[in-house]
C-alpha cells in the first residue's frame, strides 16, 4: 500500500428510499402513479414486477410507508407464519412474490388480505400470470392481479440511475462521467450498481475523486 492510498472498510451505506429520492422516468412512472393512488386501487392487490435494480424495493419502501405496510420476504410465507402475518397490519408489500416456496400459504394469505378489506403489494421480475404456480385456485388468482411493469432502462434512466447510486454513497459526479458511463456499460441497474460500488472503491482507496479517467480504469478492470 503507497502513502497515496488508505485502507478502506467496508461499512456499507444507506440507500435513499424515501418517495423525493425516487427518479421517475417513462420507464416507471406507470407503477409510481399506482403507489401515489394508494388506496383507491381496483382491487386490493398490485404486482410491480420488472428486471433485478430497477426500483422494484424502493417502490416498496415508499408504499410501506404510506401505507404503514408490513414487507415480507418469500421465506416469510410459510403455513404455520400466515396466521400470524394476517393479525397485523391492513396492508402487506411482499418481494420476489414468485420465490414463495408454499403456494398454500400463498393463497391463505390473499385470501386474508381481501377478506378483511387489506392490500397486498407484489413484486417479481415476471408478472403474477407467469409465476410458476400449479395450485389452480391461487393461480386464478394471480391471474386477476392488476400487473404494472417497470421497464429496462433508457438512456435516461441509466444517467438518473447512476446520479442516485452516486449520491445514496454522498458523492456527486459531474455530468460528463455520467454520460460517458451510460455510454459504455450494460443497459441494466446491476451493471449500473457494479461499476458505481468499484468507482467508490477505487476513489477512496487512492484518494481521487472520480472522473473520467478513474472510470476508464473501472472499466477496463471489469
Amino acid at each position: 500500500m503507497t502513502k497515496d492510498q488508505q485502507l478502506v472498510l467496508d461499512l456499507g451505506y444507506r440507500p435513499a428510499f424515501g418517495r423525493d429520492d425516487f427518479l421517475v422516468t417513462s420507464g416507471n412512472r406507470e407503477a409510481v402513479e399506482w403507489i401515489d393512488r394508494w388506496p383507491a386501487w381496483p382491487g386490493h392487490a398490485l404486482a410491480i414486477f420488472g428486471p433485478a435494480g430497477c426500483g422494484k424495493s424502493h417502490l416498496v419502501h415508499v408504499f410501506a410507508l404510506r401505507a404503514e405496510a408490513q414487507i415480507l420476504s418469500a421465506v416469510d410465507i410459510r403455513s404455520d407464519t400466515v396466521a400470524r402475518l394476517i393479525e397485523g397490519p391492513m396492508a402487506l408489500a411482499l418481494e420476489d412474490g414468485e420465490a414463495v416456496a408454499d403456494p398454500r400459504a400463498l393463497l391463505h394469505l390473499f385470501n386474508a388480505v381481501k377478506e378483511r378489506g387489506g392490500t397486498l403489494l407484489l413484486t417479481s421480475r415476471e408478472p403474477p400470470a407467469r409465476w410458476p404456480v400449479l395450485l389452480p385456485d391461487l393461480k386464478s388468482r394471480l391471474a386477476a392481479v392488476p400487473a404494472v411493469r417497470i421497464a429496462p432502462p433508457d438512456d435516461s434512466m441509466m444517467e438518473a440511475v447512476l446520479v442516485k447510486l452516486f449520491g445514496d454513497r454522498q458523492i456527486v459526479v459531474a455530468p460528463d462521467v455520467v454520460a460517458y458511463l451510460v455510454r459504455r456499460i450494460d443497459r441494466s441497474f446491476a451493471a449500473a450498481r457494479e461499476v458505481v460500488a468499484k468507482a467508490d472503491s477505487i476513489s477512496l482507496t487512492g484518494k481521487r475523486p472520480i472522473t473520467i479517467p478513474l472510470i476508464k480504469q473501472v472499466l477496463e478492470a471489469g
